[in-house]
């Protein structure tokens, strides 16, 4: 008889609500899979987009990134490398709960899945180094990132305030936000 959580049907479901598929040891065998991520968060498979939503949101539940970096998609059997341009995901909608230090900030990314800033979940700011432009970032899960879209980000800087800490005199004060009871710095003003 077979395990009512292995069973297909309940796989199915699990994926269907986004779970991750995880706590297995990450299997030897690779394989090339002709699958990249644009830096709009856009899959591809050997340069074409995949056109087809369910499966990306499929693919998603089994992306891993390793400790130097580098997206895999693993299943227990086999893994592939993925190429990712920028961050596999990106926030395209922010819910605001609340306000100040007990505000809550989710985002729902392009492929429908939310996340709730906060300690487990920070916001972070990205300058690239040759233009000095911020880039902002939330943490989807386990190293995956989700970058933040342009209009996104201008609500967010709507919602900007002081750093608890900032000391106000002529000197650049940090701004940021409040998610999860935790303040993310998102940049200086004057």
């Amino acid at each position: 008889m077979a395990n009512s959580k292995s069973a297909p049907e309940t796989l199915a479901q699990l994926i269907e609500q986004g779970a991750v598929l995880s706590g297995f040891d990450w299997p030897e065998t690779t394989q090339e899979i002709g699958i990249s991520i644009d830096r709009e968060g856009v899959w591809h498979h050997n340069g074409s987009p995949i056109n087809k939503p369910k499966i990306c949101r499929l693919f998603s539940t089994v992306l891993n990134r390793d400790v130097e970096g580098r997206y895999w998609l693993v299943t227990p059997v086999e893994r592939g490398e993925v190429s990712v341009a920028d961050a596999p995901f990106v926030a395209v909608e922010m819910a605001v709960e609340g306000g100040g230090e007990n505000q809550v900030l989710k985002f729902r990314t392009n492929l429908d899945h939310w996340v709730t800033a906060g300690p487990d979940h920070p916001i972070r700011m990205v300058h690239d180094p040759e233009t000095g432009e911020p880039t902002p970032y939330v943490e989807f899960r386990d190293r995956l990132d989700a970058r933040i879209a342009r209009s996104v980000y201008y609500d967010l800087v709507e919602l900007c305030e002081a750093a608890p800490d900032a000391g106000g005199d002529d000197a650049e004060d940090e701004i940021g936000v409040w998610s999860g009871g935790a303040f993310f710095a998102l940049g200086r003003v004057e």
